[in-house]
């Protein structure tokens, strides 16, 4: 059986790129034998590609990852799916910590090292969090807060909704407005940033 290399990445959102990460994993690999591409928050659940990924992989295989929270959630999340990737004889390589866990039975210092690196990249996340909340709160008390830009003006987002009125798939109106469908699905129905728009019936 071929051994392959397979990259996984995530970004918290449709809008945001994965160019960088992309691009960490060819600089360090070359091209992967495939890509797993997630676009959702490090705290959800419903990770496609991470499943996806998970039940494409088979022994020999190694898993390259820009960094380890792009693949946990949390520190108890890291472990679960080193250990269960490492049982089934799959390498997890870590780029920006510099660690690779291969199969087999962990150490207890592999083990140390997988938690404090993990806990580290939790802790990362969680300053970047405050950081960024404590930079809103700055903006909003001096005024000058807007909150994120609208894709679509407001002649789109009508014209959104008579086409979806008229039965195109959102994807399609999606599609040809040059966005995302969760942007066109808040648009249409006045979530968001369109919240102050009137919804579809």
């Amino acid at each position: 059986m071929n051994r392959q290399t397979v990259a996984y990445v995530r970004v918290s959102t449709e809008e945001q790129h994965l160019d960088r990460q992309r691009a960490s994993i060819t600089e360090a690999v070359g091209e992967p034998d495939r890509w797993f591409e997630d676009h959702c928050s490090g705290g959800s659940t419903n990770r496609p590609a991470l499943s996806s990924m998970l039940s494409h992989v088979r022994e020999g295989d190694e898993i390259v990852v820009p960094s380890m929270d792009r693949l946990a959630r949390s520190v108890p999340d890291l472990y679960g799916l080193v250990d269960l990737l490492r049982e089934r004889g799959v390498s997890v390589r870590f780029l920006k910590e510099g660690q690779t866990f291969d199969p087999g039975g962990a150490s207890s210092m592999s083990r140390l090292l997988l938690g404090v690196l993990g806990a580290v990249a939790e802790f990362e996340r969680s300053l970047i969090r405050e950081r960024q909340a404590e930079g809103i709160a700055q903006a909003k008390a001096k005024g000058v807060y807007r909150g994120r830009s609208k894709a679509l003006s407001p002649e789109q987002v009508e014209q959104a909704r008579e086409r979806v009125r008229a039965g195109v798939p959102l994807s399609r109106v999606a599609r040809d407005a040059g966005v995302s469908r969760s942007v066109m699905y808040d648009a249409v129905k006045g979530r968001g940033a369109y919240a102050s728009e009137v919804e579809v019936g």
